[in-house]
């Protein structure tokens, strides 16, 4: 049987807020260069697999640093 305590802990207000903001920082690190890689191909080549292709590349590469993004925003946020 599973127990579940029902112990809440307050989190500062500071706390909350910086979270947020390193978490919004994240999604456009993870997101927005390889939407742009995808949308600059296509358009400008007109080849949607090599934009698709490249653009989900960078966000894996993108991925796989985030533990090291994520611990360089929180350095630069406090």
């Amino acid at each position: 049987m599973v127990h579940f305590t029902s112990k809440k802990k307050k989190v500062p207000t500071g706390v909350l807020i910086n979270m947020i903001w390193i978490s919004t920082f994240l999604a456009m690190i993870f997101t927005l260069p390889a939407l742009a890689i995808f949308l600059g191909i296509y358009y400008g080549t007109g080849n949607f697999v090599l934009g698709a292709v490249l653009g989900f590349g960078v966000h894996l590469v993108a991925l796989a640093f985030s533990g090291r993004i994520s611990k360089f925003l929180i350095k630069i946020m406090n």
